[in-house]
């Protein structure tokens, strides 16, 4: 027996004019949303000061199962601002045939995600941002903890508190990692499908075609496909050089494809199962034939995917109490996506890639894309999206991955104070006019422009690049140093100054006299973080900009590799080095900010100055504060052993 809410409620957008909730149903919801305003004793129940239907005026439904409706609430609200409010869910089966008039109310679903103490989930509307959560890179097997855990007892501490409670949850690329699952994560993706019977699809491809498999149900059966995908996904022609001969590569660049997702049924599962501990409750973890030299590692992401699962019940509860804004990286779709044109060529010429990367991108849209606001896929892409859920077919789903990748709106903006401005930095990419195989600008020429057009009349902007756009210099000139040999894929060569075009646009945009006075840039991406101060230097108009980056909520950068390179880039890229004047920044007075690590959230009961250290390589889920004019007072990591690290300022000037 399936439960009426099976991932979710997850709050989407929220301001005092608009509330987005998505959650994952078993069949098509009717009922109502309540809002109410709460005593501080809970046991007091109060009258709803507002009351939706989940009817066809607000609620949208996507099937994508037989027992597998994804929902979308958007309603219209008029809602007091920094105002202390929960919400219910009244819920029955629209198909229903057993006269069932009255909805059931989720006493159980709402009572579990509700903090001690309370009846059921609340969110404050915030549209002056003091503070907030963002992170990026969250790999469920990855050994690290989950830092989306610290954010929900930082919620619980402030629940109630107007000023102190985060306003927003911006989660900037990497939420699921499609192109580096565990075997056991894969394992309980095949379980999921089957159990909420989620759709088939077909293939053409002749490779898959040579091991008897047509059709998804049929990939799913497959014997060797743990820990061996890479065997069935596309590969490509090497360009021929007198250096190279020709060969067959793969697509799919990633070290860990060995169990790469394929189809949209395997994108969606894995969506339900990293926000809900719901499903866990009813698949295996073990019990798949894993070859011999994956054994170790088998384990290894075993016990990484038990402590990972332990932990979501708290991640659940804190997607119901927070607004939580998505933009998808790489990872969310595959490494190395649409990194060069050479790659974008490849990879979209051969149907069975182009098919993998639409599913990603497909779930992409229903898990996350849809909520951040809605309105921007009415219209013609709901109709597009709405004729394969009438007839989920083969020609329907390769006619919507069509729709899909040529749609470019998935950026997207908050008229809060300051403003959120939200980048694509994957699908309008400004490809290298010098060789295919170099890498593309993160931004076009045309989305640039749109940008600043977003820009003009705020004095402050919060903007949001899943890739940090001033970056750690010594890595990006490694980068460019394996880009010259030919080898940009290797190294992930994507850096906004890897691109003279992007670059030298978006750098104007910086001086330009209309733009905003204070800048915070939000990234993650690197699995690392470190904090950046600039002010362009010999202009009369100088903003000031800081690089807040934050990586990754549950990845963490090689940790001996990363002190060497905090090391070289001081060395290498100081205030004195003459490499300075051949960078794209000479013109820029930057400070990296030197790491405070604190024992305790509420008395600093121990400070550990970290030396010279900018980059702080440890899992963590970032914090910032912000003053009135949209500038930042302070800046943190919070981590899952209940420690933080603060980024504090310093007179040493780095050029990065």
């Amino acid at each position: 027996m399936l439960v009426d809410i099976l991932v979710g409620p997850i709050l989407r957008r929220l301001t005092s004019q608009q509330l987005v909730l998505w959650w994952l149903s078993p069949y098509e919801c009717q009922g109502e949303f309540q809002c109410y305003l709460a005593n501080d004793d809970a046991s007091c129940s109060q009258p709803a000061i507002f009351t939706a239907p989940l009817d066809s005026t607000n609620l949208t439904t996507y099937r994508v199962g037989e027992k597998a409706v994804v929902h979308l609430l958007d309603v219209s609200i008029n809602l007091p601002v920094e105002t202390y409010i929960e919400y219910d869910l009244q819920v029955f089966d629209a198909s229903s045939d057993d006269g069932l008039q009255e909805a059931r109310r989720l006493n159980d679903i709402i009572a579990d995600l509700a903090y001690q103490g309370r009846k059921r989930p609340s969110f404050i509307i915030q549209e002056n941002i003091n503070n907030l959560l963002h992170g990026s890179c969250r790999n469920p097997h990855h050994q690290s903890d989950d830092s989306l855990i610290t954010g929900e007892a930082l919620v619980g501490k402030t629940l109630t508190d107007n000023d102190q409670r985060p306003a927003l949850l911006m989660m900037s690329g990497d939420q699921v990692y499609a192109d580096h699952v565990a075997g056991t994560m894969l394992y309980a993706i095949h379980q999921v499908i089957a159990l909420l019977g989620l759709n088939d699809e077909s293939f053409t491809d002749e490779k898959l075609a040579q091991q008897g498999i047509s059709k998804g149900s049929e990939l799913y059966q497959f014997q060797q496909q743990y820990f061996q995908r890479e065997l069935l996904l596309p590969t490509s022609t090497s360009p021929a050089a007198w250096f190279r001969p020709i060969k067959q590569v793969p697509i799919f660049t990633s070290t860990y494809a060995h169990n790469h997702v394929m189809t949209f049924a395997e994108n969606m599962a894995m969506y339900f199962l990293v926000w809900s501990p719901t499903l866990w409750q009813q698949v295996e973890l073990e019990g798949f034939e894993v070859p011999v030299k994956y054994q170790a590692l088998h384990q290894k992401e075993l016990t990484a995917i038990k402590e990972f699962v332990s932990g979501l019940a708290k991640v659940q509860r804190l997607l119901a109490h927070i607004p939580c804004y998505m933009i998808f990286d790489d990872h969310d779709v595959t490494d190395d996506w649409n990194l060069t044109a050479a790659w974008e060529q490849a990879a979209y010429q051969d149907p069975l890639a182009k098919r993998i990367i639409g599913n990603s991108l497909f779930a992409y849209w229903l898990c996350q894309g849809w909520g951040n606001d809605p309105k921007q896929f009415k219209g013609d892409f709901l109709t597009a999206a709405n004729t394969y859920q009438a007839k989920p077919n083969a020609v329907q789903h390769d006619s919507f991955i069509d729709y899909l990748l040529k749609f470019s709106h998935w950026q997207f903006t908050l008229d809060s104070q300051p403003k959120l401005v939200v980048l694509d930095s994957r699908t309008r990419r400004w490809r290298s006019e010098h060789a295919l195989d170099e890498p593309s600008g993160l931004m076009d020429w045309e989305a640039l422009c749109e940008l600043q057009q977003e820009l003009i009349g705020h004095d402050a902007i919060l903007l949001v690049s899943p890739a940090p756009i001033f970056g750690v210099k010594v890595i990006e000139t490694i980068q460019r140093m394996a880009t010259i040999a030919g080898h940009p894929l290797a190294v992930d060569a994507e850096n906004w100054m890897a691109h003279s075009g992007a670059a030298s646009t978006l750098l104007n945009i910086f001086k330009h006299p209309k733009t905003p006075q204070h800048f915070v840039i939000l990234s993650g991406d690197v699995h690392y973080s470190f904090v950046y101060d600039i002010e362009l230097r010999f202009h009369h108009h100088s903003p000031h900009i800081w690089q807040i980056t934050s990586s990754g909520i549950k990845n963490q950068f090689p940790q001996p590799l990363i002190g060497l390179f905090d090391r070289m880039n001081r060395w290498f890229y100081g205030p004195y080095s003459p490499l300075n004047f051949f960078t794209k920044r000479r013109a820029m007075r930057i400070k990296g900010r030197k790491l405070l690590l604190t024992t305790d959230d509420e008395i600093v009961v121990s400070k550990l100055k970290l030396g010279h250290q900018r980059l702080q390589p440890k899992s963590g889920l970032g914090y910032i504060e912000l003053k009135d004019d949209g500038s930042p007072s302070y800046i943190a990591d919070l981590h899952a052993d209940g420690s933080k690290t603060i980024f504090v300022e310093s007179d040493e000037e780095l050029m990065p």
